[in-house]
């Protein structure tokens, strides 16, 4: 294994344990997880705080979510293609939340605007990043080009809208939240019926 493949391995074992201690997580608990010795996490990573910044910039990474998007089957109805990239951002946002989260609830709040250092803060480019987003997603409305109102990019950006407003939704803890089903029907359908209300225009 190379020092780079141990570096990944390690920081995909870290995650989940990062998530749940924050930076009270030890070296000892992410080797044990590993499998490995606690000395060969530092023949990789000069320190745990490179650790951590290294934990922090993989659960920024995109290309994981992108990779699964793109994955999706086209030959399916549009809906499904929908739900099954809406899965796919819950899931990054969710780990996202979760590890960046545990680290500035426990202390973390000097390593940069995102916990990782300067090495994490210098790799994210938000604008890119919300585009090859939007550009994948184009791709899901791509075979129902001539049923859109709007281009495939208006679609997909109006999309991607919907979907972080579904992942926090603006409501109150007594309002129930509409389902992912929900969402998706007004979203390909309308928030109306199919019967126009007296004195409108049809």
């Amino acid at each position: 294994m190379s020092p780079e493949q141990r570096r990944e391995m390690i920081v995909r074992t870290a995650l989940p344990l990062v998530a749940e201690h924050g930076t009270a997580v030890t070296t000892g608990q992410i080797a044990r997880a590993a499998g490995i010795g606690e000395a060969t996490i530092f023949r990789v990573f000069a320190d745990k705080d490179e650790l951590l910044d290294a934990c922090v910039m993989e659960a920024l990474r995109t290309d994981h979510v992108l990779a699964e998007i793109q994955e999706i089957p086209l030959d399916q109805p549009l809906a499904g293609r929908l739900a099954e990239a809406t899965a796919a951002i819950q899931a990054y946002l969710g780990r996202m939340g979760m590890v960046l989260g545990a680290l500035h609830a426990t202390g973390r709040r000097d390593r940069g605007s995102h916990g990782g250092g300067e090495a994490a803060d210098a790799a994210i480019d938000r604008a890119s990043a919300m585009a090859r987003t939007r550009g994948a997603l184009a791709e899901l409305f791509e075979p129902d080009r001539d049923r859109l109102r709007l281009s495939v990019e208006e679609t997909a950006g109006m999309f991607m809208g919907l979907v972080f407003t579904w992942s926090r939704p603006p409501t109150g803890p007594e309002t129930p939240a509409p389902s992912l089903e929900e969402y998706l029907d007004v979203f390909l359908h309308g928030a109306l019926t199919g019967t126009t209300p007296e004195g409108s225009p049809e």
